[in-house]
Formats: structure tokens, sequence, C-alpha cells
């Protein structure tokens, strides 16, 4: 049975079932199908990245606290963090992974790191 692959239509040897003539016909015909989604998660963990950059410049230690102002020009987008953590006495704080921030008064922010 003649098997041809699957993103450029030449026929293929080898293994029954091997699909793709080549490893860049595979990595092609596999980008492509990913495309859409691949866009967005990658703006996604940009805009991740990038916060959790600032925040590291900003907070070398385990303590640091900083303006909103600050943050802004540095480009910090408030809408993307990775997760929220509520203490006892209802305060929450945002965190990007490991570092964290907690909105106080005046438009003031604490940043932390955790342990």
């Amino acid at each position: 049975m003649a098997r041809n692959c699957l993103e450029c239509g030449e026929k293929v040897s080898g293994r029954t079932d091997k699909k793709f003539c080549s490893d860049h016909c595979r990595n092609t015909y596999n980008n492509r199908l990913n495309k859409d989604s691949k866009n967005l998660i990658r703006n996604i963990n940009n805009k991740l990245r990038k916060n959790y950059r600032i925040l590291s410049e900003l907070n070398p230690k385990d303590k640091a606290r900083t303006t909103k102002m600050r943050l802004m020009e540095k480009g910090f987008d408030f809408e993307y963090f990775t997760n929220t953590y509520t203490t006892r006495k209802g305060t929450i704080y945002y965190f990007l992974y490991d570092l964290g921030y907690l909105p106080l008064e005046n438009d003031f922010y604490m940043l932390v790191r955790k342990n």
C-alpha cells in the first residue's frame, strides 16, 4: 500500500506507521496545525515573563516597596499573574510564580518573594 506524506504528498517509505517523508514536513505540519493556539499561549507567556522580569528587577531581595507608576512605566500589566493568595484576614496577594505583589494604600505596592 502506497503512503503519502501528510504535508507535501511525497511517497513515504520506511515504517508502516510513518506519516511524513522528513522531519521538516512533520514539523511544518504540526506547526501549522497548532498555529492559532500557540500564538495565544506565546503572547500570554511573553506578558507573564515581562511582568516577572519587572518584579525581579524591583525586588532584588525578598521584600521591597514601589509605586504603581513605577511598575507601569516599566510596562507591568496588572491583568497577567499566575495565581493569588488570600490571607486569613482577607488580604489578596497576586503572584507570578514565586514573586508577588500586594496593593497598598495611595498606589503603593509591597513586592514579596514566596519561599
